[in-house]
């Protein structure tokens, strides 16, 4: 059953995004040129943000409330590399029982108030057999397992077009601009394509085993439903990911919460570096 909060069976549409953008101008005038969300155990990135103020989710209408650990559940507000951002310090996931209509309607206001550029992290599980946890990856590209869209259901023209082109869905300058800051730090930054799938629970040999098959190299529970709607709405996209645990069936051991936090947190001043670096040369 999904969770329900007022409006929540109006949180697709224009009115609902226009409530909940007239709640934020009341606590700021900021226009933000680029949306982040900070995904699990990434949540600190927001304190290398200049704070003008910082919104709890609870505050603004139809923003669902975060459920999950390290999710702190604040939109930051401020900025950061000289550019007017804000952040979602903590996302929505469908296995906490939210539609994608509602793990998505933050984007939507996002980009209501001005945002054109969304960066997007999130940690992930590595199926690449070269690749280690503490790596970065640079999002090329996604395939949606969640078995659900958030563009499903009654179609909005303000939201965009109603079928949305999602050959290009990571922004190519956007990725060359990381490929360099990454390269110019010394940053290993990997490149290939996140699967979403609906968890929470983690996956089986056999279906690591699928997911590598079917073109996967890192796998996650988030972060598609969002890209699909920033594209929709004429967005440009990054998306990086932290590799948290390792994947491989031959080789799976079990992993706990406790332990991808912490390899998060450790990788987490790369993506910060990454982060800063890539807004500089906007």
């Amino acid at each position: 059953m999904s969770v329900k909060f007022p409006g929540s069976e109006h949180a697709h549409t224009a009115a609902a995004v226009e409530a909940a953008v007239a709640a934020v101008r009341v606590r700021t005038p900021l226009s933000p040129e680029v949306a982040i969300i900070l995904g699990t155990g990434l949540g600190a990135v927001g304190k290398a943000i200049t704070v003008e103020c910082a919104i709890e989710y609870a505050d603004i209408p139809g923003f669902p409330l975060s459920t999950v650990e390290s999710h702190a559940g604040r939109l930051l507000v401020g900025t950061l590399a000289g550019r007017r951002v804000m952040a979602m310090q903590g996302r929505f996931h469908r296995y906490e029982g939210y539609t994608l209509q509602q793990v998505t309607f933050p984007v939507r206001v996002l980009r209501a108030l001005g945002a054109q550029t969304l960066l997007v992290s999130n940690a992930c599980g590595g199926m690449h057999p070269l690749w280690a946890p503490g790596d970065l990856m640079l999002i090329a590209d996604h395939i949606n397992l969640l078995g659900d869209n958030p563009l499903i259901g009654p179609h909005e023209p303000a939201f965009g077009d109603r079928f949305p082109d999602m050959s290009v869905a990571y922004d190519p300058a956007l990725r060359a601009i990381a490929r360099t800051v990454a390269a110019e730090h010394g940053i290993t930054l990997r490149e290939g394509v996140y699967v979403a799938v609906a968890g929470p629970n983690l996956e089986t040999r056999a279906e690591y085993r699928f997911l590598r098959a079917l073109g996967a190299d890192v796998v996650g529970m988030s972060t598609v439903p969002e890209v699909i709607v920033a594209v929709q709405g004429g967005m440009r996209v990054l998306g990086l990911s932290i590799i948290t645990d390792q994947c491989l069936p031959d080789a799976l051991e079990p992993a706990n919460l406790e332990k991808i936090l912490a390899t998060a947190g450790t990788a987490e001043p790369k993506l910060e570096t990454l982060v800063r670096g890539v807004l500089e040369r906007l």
